[in-house]
């Protein structure tokens, strides 16, 4: 095989896009312009950072929202359940921070279950179970 191969190549040319309208706000973006002369255009909104558009429609579903919701709230710890983690805790000797070190969550949660204010984590409440050596639910 002999002979020369010939290639012909074309010229690439590489366009610059203008700024786009994100890059136009960019400061350092009107600076140049400024500088190169370009034009520059303000507008002031007369509705930004208002949500105009979406409130007229959107008030009479959040009303039936709000009538269908009022009373339902999520469970919280039980009584019996407070006490138990209570009990389990002081029989052991340890502090709330103690308990949640070795099940490896915040103070917080372990002092939110006791007060009640927790809404039961079946994955937490087997920590606790486990870390206790107790049964917390269920037929004691």
């Amino acid at each position: 095989m002999s002979g020369h191969i010939t290639q012909d190549w074309e010229p690439v040319v590489v366009r610059k896009k203008a700024p786009n309208a994100a890059a136009k706000k960019d400061e350092k973006a009107v600076n140049a312009a400024r500088r190169a002369g370009a034009e520059i255009e303000t507008l002031k909104k007369s509705t930004g950072g208002t949500n105009k558009a979406a409130s007229s429609s959107t008030s009479l579903n959040t009303r039936k929202l709000d009538d269908e919701t009022e009373n339902l709230a999520h469970d919280r710890v039980p009584t019996e359940l407070k006490k138990a983690i209570m009990q389990a805790r002081t029989d052991k000797k340890l502090t709330q921070s103690q308990l949640a070190q070795i099940i490896n969550e915040k103070p917080q949660i372990i002092q939110e279950y006791e007060s009640g204010k927790a809404i039961p984590n079946q994955q937490i409440i087997t920590k606790l179970e486990r870390a206790l050596g107790v049964k917390l639910r269920g037929k004691k």
